[in-house]
This record gives C-alpha cells, structure tokens and sequence, in this order.
C-alpha cells in the first residue's frame, strides 16, 4: 500500500480493538477452556440444589447475548477486511494498468528496433552499391584515381 493510502487509514477506534481482542480469544485454547469449566459451574449449580428452570433461564441468557455480541463482533471484523480487500484491488488494477503500458511500450520499441534493422540492412546494400560503383577489387578506387589527377592531365 502505497504511503499516501496509508495517511488515509485512520486509527482504530476502542470498540474496534476490544472487538478483534476479543474475536481473537474467542477463538483460542484458553476461551474452550473458560467456557467449559462456566458450563460445568452451571451444572454444578444444578447438582447443590438451585432451580434448574432458573439455570437455565441464566446460562441460555448468557449464551444469547454471547452469540448477539459475537456476531457484531465478526461482522465488524468482516466489514474492515472487505475495506481493506477493495483497497488492495484497487492497487492490483493500479499495478495491471501498469503492466499494460509497459507491454505496449515494449512492443513500440520492438517496432522501432525492426524498423532500425531495416535502415541499417538497406543503408548496407547502399554502401554495397557504392562499392561496386567506385571500383571493384583490383582496380583504381575513385579516391585513388583523385589523387593522381596529374596522371591523367598529361597532354
């Protein structure tokens, strides 16, 4: 993420963090084993005589309102993931539009190499056919026959 998207991500807010603190324990080894030692409390309330209508009545209160803030707890959660999923792929098509100029001006270079190739193929067959005109092997080059301009000036 680039530096000025993350000036834009502003703190999280205390609800916020007692949320993740707490979808984090939720699911941990230590949460198990609280929540299993509550239930068996409860049972054990049922064993030394108190009512187990109003156990019952606790314990699925307790559970309900649980669940309720375990619920806003994970959709909050859920809610800052997808925030920060459209934020990468806002990036990766950043990045994609990125790739497609620099294939596009890979393939103009690749163009302007080949039409190099072929002025420098053509200015070859030039300098062949300047050769052949100025002299072949063996015989005066127009230079040559330049300086010994006195050679041919004899009357």
């Amino acid at each position: 993420m680039s530096p000025s998207k993350l000036k834009n991500i502003q703190p999280k807010i205390k609800v916020e963090k007692i949320a993740d603190n707490f979808i984090g324990w939720i699911g941990s080894t230590q949460s198990l084993l609280v929540h299993s030692v509550l239930f068996l409390l409860f049972l054990l309330f049922g064993v030394l005589g108190v009512d187990g209508d109003k156990i019952m009545l606790v314990l699925t209160t307790v559970v309900s309102l649980e669940a309720i803030y375990l619920a806003i707890f994970i959709q909050m959660s859920i809610n800052r993931n997808i925030e920060s999923l459209v934020e990468v792929e806002k990036d990766i098509d950043e990045i994609q539009e990125g790739f497609e100029d620099i294939a596009e001006d890979v393939e103009e270079i690749q163009t302007a190499v080949g039409k190099i190739k072929t002025d420098v193929d053509e200015i070859q067959e030039d300098v062949e056919d300047i050769v052949e005109d100025v002299g072949v092997a063996g015989t005066p080059k127009f230079g040559q026959l330049f300086l010994n301009w006195r050679q041919w000036v004899r009357i």
